[in-house]
């Protein structure tokens, strides 16, 4: 009798996709960030660098709350919520709030701001301001239209191109973004309904990049952005300016500045003693009722 022998091949485990946050919530990562590089968070420890490049990677909208980490990473809510105020601490991180309006509505959403650069207090204060300075992007080597055209032959081998073939096909590809053109819109239109066989991939490059070339697109109007600050212990909202480090004055251990107001004001921190003071002295309606009805002269 035949056997049969089976060999028993192990599935790699799926992974489940990160939970997103509510619509509006969740990581939002910040502006003019520098590529991904293998030492971006070298600088802090192993715990806080892990936990940094796994929420660097993961798309704007994810619930990045503590609860949420602790359910998908090796760490308990206590050592995350310190990590993450490590990484508040060490400019990667701010939490805050964004206002965010349509037609009907303004509603203000809870943001956790993230960037893979490290930015100081000054930045995070021109961030919220709406102002934030650009870095000088670096000189790219090769030009999204090189890159785009080197890379035709993996999604349509017969348009495989040389390297000076590119070079060539560069100035033409570039007028393409510089109309307001997706990577994916050119590579559609170089890559659908290709003639069997392609004679001569530059050739036939050359004739659908001038053929099909769109029209300028106005650039979209960019929306005045409302955000403000939270420090992140206490959730307390502040300036830019009194969140050092993303941590108010009374979380980082310092005095409270003297409250301000006209003389004789109730301190911010007295209001709700001093309202149970006024309650505690009026008189209960039912005691007001009955002197009421025994000062009504009878007739």
């Amino acid at each position: 009798m035949a056997v049969t022998q089976l060999n028993a091949v192990p599935y790699a485990p799926q992974v489940a996709p990160h939970p997103m946050a509510n619509p509006g919530y969740g990581k939002r990562s910040a502006p003019d960030q520098r590529p991904r590089e293998e030492r971006d968070f070298a600088h802090l420890p192993p715990r806080e660098a892990a936990i940094a490049a796994y929420v660097d990677r993961l798309p704007d909208g994810s619930d990045i709350s503590v609860k949420t980490l602790a359910k998908v990473l090796p760490y308990g809510q206590c050592a995350l919520r310190t990590a993450l105020n490590k990484l508040q601490a060490a400019g990667h991180l701010r939490r805050g709030s964004e206002c965010v309006a349509t037609d009907e509505v303004m509603l203000w959403v809870t943001r956790t701001f993230f960037s893979r650069t490290a930015r100081d207090d000054d930045w995070w204060a021109a961030f919220i301001r709406g102002d934030a300075p650009r870095e000088a992007p670096r000189k790219p080597t090769r030009s999204r239209a090189f890159v785009l055209l080197a890379a035709l032959g993996r999604t349509a081998p017969a348009l495989s191109l040389s390297a000076a073939e590119c070079a060539a096909l560069e100035p033409q590809a570039s007028e393409w973004f510089e109309r307001g053109a997706t990577e994916a819109e050119l590579l559609h239109a170089l890559t659908q309904g290709l003639p069997v066989p392609v004679h001569h991939a530059p050739s036939l490059v050359r004739r659908r990049l001038a053929d099909k070339l769109p029209p300028h697109r106005p650039a979209p109007e960019r929306r005045a952005v409302l955000l403000a600050l939270e420090c992140g212990e206490c959730r307390a909202p502040g300036s830019p300016e009194a969140l050092t480090d993303g941590l108010c004055a009374t979380c980082r251990g310092e005095a409270s500045p003297a409250p301000g107001g006209p003389p004789g004001a109730v301190p911010t921190d007295g209001v709700r003693e001093r309202i149970a003071q006024v309650r505690a002295g009026l008189v209960p309606r039912t005691e007001r009722t009955v002197r009421a009805r025994r000062m009504t002269p009878t007739a």
